[in-house]
């Protein structure tokens, strides 16, 4: 630091200012002991160092400049590092490191390029390790990805060299703080009020439901939502990847995989936590996401007295998620003919949602659609709501509504058998626009 000393705050450079960063960080990370200090006074007396390391280095910055260079050094021992100011800003819903350099954030559906950057790859290193190290999880050249979690339940993602040509990435799918309802979607448009009413009346009438759709559309939130429905008198067991799940209700048990060990051993897959936990008295299983063997098992569960069972797929269409499903089933080392395979799907699976990122950056339920059954090889689908695009703006942002189809679904019976009576009026598709008066 003796370069500094003699230097005026006006001839500073940014590589002086991100040396003098460096340099309080480091000098207090070796130097502090946080763990016999309790959480909420953690803050006061790392600031209290912060300004002793500081006033030793002899420099003299301006007041803004160096609430700044304190900030930042206290987000790199306390928090997320320079990633930490997006992490506190609520309306940005996703963070995706690029290298040490290259941040991009998502805002109200856009990417942005994020004027953040880390000091260099160890500096990304250092900040993928204070994220993984708590969850018991590893990352390095001979496992270079690794899925995790942030406190507040935010998915991460991180890849290191040698698969990341450019430096090690992150990318990190906030949640909010507040937990959506059904009433936070209709407002935003993502769904109507009408179907709003159909899916609370399958979720609480133990339907079978899989929602669909891309990466980034929105399946985690409406899986939320739609366990929101499930009454505060069921168990409720939950099996993710990384815990995202914001369940409510008292009576949850949640489970997460388990990556192997150093020796390559004792890992626990989504399948075997699925299998197990039909030993746990389960009244609703709900799978994060299932994307390999453990559908069939989860078939099996739906099909054996495990209704309103409720999970997630990747998939573009209705149509797509049940072939994703059929290859799914197939990865799972049974052979079973083709045929079967969609016997169990049509007789396990009773919903298919759709939800959609459109191109203009708005998340929809694009269709609801009714699993009705089988004719010869075939299983059959039919749409109960779906939306319709009508065009497109000049400044790129799509028009269309959503509507009934004007098809009751076969199951009506079986919602009326649970007491849940939905008038003609939910399943009356929308007039026209320019018939409405």
């Amino acid at each position: 630091m003796t370069t500094l000393n003699s230097a005026s705050p006006a001839r500073l450079t940014g590589q002086d200012l991100t040396r003098l960063k460096k340099y309080l960080s480091d000098s207090l990370s070796r130097a502090l002991e946080l763990e016999g200090i309790p959480v909420a006074q953690r803050a006061a007396f790392v600031k209290q160092n912060i300004i002793h390391v500081y006033e030793q280095t002899q420099v003299k910055l301006p007041e803004d400049l160096r609430k700044q260079i304190f900030s930042q050094v206290m987000d790199d021992l306390l928090g997320f590092g320079p990633i930490q100011v997006l992490l506190n800003d609520d309306e940005v819903s996703e963070i995706m490191v690029n290298g040490p350099k290259k941040i991009f954030i998502e805002k109200k559906g856009k990417l942005i390029k994020s004027n953040v950057t880390f000091d260099d790859d160890d500096h990304v290193l250092r900040i993928i390790d204070r994220i993984i190290l708590p969850l018991g999880r590893r990352v390095d050249g001979d496992s270079p990805t690794v899925d995790a979690r942030l406190p507040d339940g935010s998915r991460v993602n991180a890849v290191v060299r040698p698969v990341a040509i450019d430096g090690p990435s992150i990318t990190i799918r906030k949640f909010r703080k507040d937990k959506l309802q059904a009433g936070d979607l209709i407002n935003f448009g993502s769904l109507t009020k009408q179907m709003a009413d159909f899916l609370e009346a399958c979720v609480r009438a133990r339907f079978n439901i899989v929602v669909s759709g891309g990466t980034g559309s929105g399946k985690t939130t409406l899986l939320n939502v739609l366990s929101g429905f499930i009454p505060e008198n069921e168990r409720i067991i939950t099996i993710e990847d990384a815990a995202e799940l914001q369940l409510q209700q008292d009576h949850v048990m949640r489970m997460e995989t388990k990556a192997a060990n150093a020796d390559g051993h004792h890992a626990v897959s989504i399948r075997e936590l699925v299998k197990n936990s039909l030993r746990m008295r389960p009244d609703r299983i709900i799978v994060g996401e299932v994307r390999g063997g453990e559908a069939l098992d989860m078939l099996q569960a739906m099909n054996t007295g495990h209704d309103g069972s409720l999970t997630t797929v990747h998939a573009n269409t209705p149509r797509d998620a049940i072939s994703r499903i059929e290859t799914l089933v197939l990865m799972a080392g049974m052979d079973l003919p083709l045929k079967v395979v969609r016997q169990q799907v049509s007789s396990a699976v009773d919903l298919i949602v759709q939800q959609t990122r459109l191109k203009d950056g708005q998340r929809k339920v694009t269709a609801v659609t009714e699993v009705a059954g089988m004719e010869g090889d075939i299983i059959v689908l039919s749409d109960i709501f779906k939306f319709n695009q009508s065009g497109v703006t000049s400044d790129g942002k799509i028009i269309g509504e959503m509507s009934a189809t004007g098809i009751r679904p076969n199951f009506t019976p079986r919602l009326d058998a649970a007491g849940f009576k939905l008038g003609a009026e939910v399943f009356a598709p929308r007039q026209p626009a320019q018939n409405r008066r």
